[in-house]
């Protein structure tokens, strides 16, 4: 039993250092991605099941390929990255970062180029993407909602959220130019 926890153990996490437990690396759907940084190529561990694209990407529709294509999911990934890097995700809980500071500090300042640039960057994509798609890659991208809940969210038929993403996904994927095809 002990060389089976050992070795669920090392294919679960697949990353040096042991990055997650054995009991939590059972319930989630783990996999190395090299991730290009400025001091070079370094491997991250992530969740695929966190994705509603990712989950997409993997899934064969009825003609064998995949849902959404590699441009497709590269383009709601850059979406994403830039929506989080960009500090954009609404706060759960109550923000204490202004209590007991000195008169002038933590305002806008305190934004890092990196945050603006990519906000800014967030802010013209879904500028081209238009209203009629917009919405739809923030649920699905960046909020990471279900397809169905935003079905049932916006009263659409069933399965209609799949054919809408994929054609936000082409513009998107436009927009990045990552397609060139109309």
């Amino acid at each position: 039993m002990k060389r089976q926890d050992s070795k669920t153990r090392q294919s679960a996490t697949q990353v040096p250092g042991d990055a997650v437990d054995v009991f939590r690396a059972q319930h989630l759907d783990l996999a190395t991605r090299d991730l290009m940084t400025e001091t070079g190529v370094t491997q991250v561990l992530v969740n695929d099941s966190e994705s509603p694209l990712a989950w997409l990407a993997r899934r064969k529709g009825r003609d064998g390929r995949a849902m959404i294509g590699p441009d497709q999911f590269i383009a709601g990934e850059r979406l994403r990255a830039d929506f989080t890097r960009g500090h954009m995700t609404p706060r759960v809980t109550s923000s204490w970062t202004g209590i007991g500071r000195t008169k002038g500090s933590g305002g806008g300042s305190d934004m890092t180029d990196l945050i603006v640039a990519s906000r800014q960057r967030v802010r013209l994509a879904l500028e081209a993407c238009g209203p009629e798609f917009s919405g739809l890659l923030l649920d699905v991208c960046c909020f990471l909602r279900g397809l169905e809940d935003v079905e049932r969210e916006r009263g659409w038929p069933s399965r209609s959220a799949k054919v809408v993403l994929q054609l936000a996904l082409d513009r998107l994927a436009r927009h990045y130019g990552l397609r060139s095809d109309a």
